[in-house]
């Protein structure tokens, strides 16, 4: 009986410290978020450039999403979003729809979709593009092959865009996210069945695999472009 007691007395003690801990993130957030309305009120009120209201916007619609109040965080990010695209800053653009993503709101979706293509779709940093395509696979069920896409195409990019000790981390994230998939596509537990996995899924080749994204993509976003593809195509350096 003592026994008991002790392990119930730790579990109450565990609880209570995970509140008090939970407790003080909410209160350094809601600390920080007054502090960036304070400064996004100034930047308005200075008439500042709206490239740097624009980040504050954004800095302000990430940490409300922190918060858990992402009813109020989807204008905000929304709004910074469409500065950014205007103005051709695909990454912020990218990572603005990470956030109205993470939002949980009714086009989060949606948010998602658009990311993903801009990210892909431009030379924006690896790590955020990886970011947006774990979430296809957070969202996607078992047995759905649209996680086997975005796994492959996440191991893609870190293997073509990231350079130095940001490949390295990178290759060995998105591999372990590879394997982690293929083992609950279709229970895959070693190298050669995972080539045979591949080999049948068409995840071999870029020029299958990129158009079988877009199919995910194009499912994501239902044809609610928030943006012209082809005129911001034929803006890229490499266009």
């Amino acid at each position: 009986m003592k026994q008991f007691d002790i392990l119930a007395t730790q579990i109450a003690d565990t609880a209570a410290d995970s509140i008090i801990n939970r407790s003080a993130e909410n209160a350094s957030l809601e600390s920080h978020l007054t502090t960036l309305q304070d400064r996004l009120k100034n930047l308005d009120q200075i008439h500042a450039p709206a490239h740097a209201i624009a980040d504050a916007r954004l800095q302000v619609a990430r940490t409300l999403v922190s918060l858990e109040r992402g009813d109020e965080a989807w204008p905000i990010g929304r709004a910074a979003f469409d500065h950014f695209i205007a103005h051709d800053s695909f990454e912020l653009a990218a990572d603005a729809c990470d956030v109205l993503f993470q939002a949980g709101q009714e086009e989060s979706l949606c948010a998602l979709g658009q990311g993903i293509w801009l990210a892909v779709t431009c030379p924006i940093d690896p790590e955020l593009t990886i970011e947006l395509l774990s979430h296809v696979i957070d969202e996607t069920p078992d047995d759905a092959d649209g996680a086997a896409v975005a796994a492959t195409t996440a191991l893609f990019i870190a293997d073509v865009r990231a350079r130095d000790r940001q490949r390295d981390d990178l290759m060995f994230f998105a591999t372990q996210m590879l394997g982690t998939v293929a083992r609950r596509h279709s229970g895959v537990d070693s190298p050669e069945q995972l080539e045979q996995w591949m080999e049948r899924l068409e995840l071999k080749e870029p020029e299958k695999f990129l158009v079988r994204l877009r199919n995910v993509v194009d499912v994501l976003v239902q044809d609610d472009w928030w943006f012209d593809r082809r005129a911001l195509q034929d803006r890229l350096p490499f266009a």
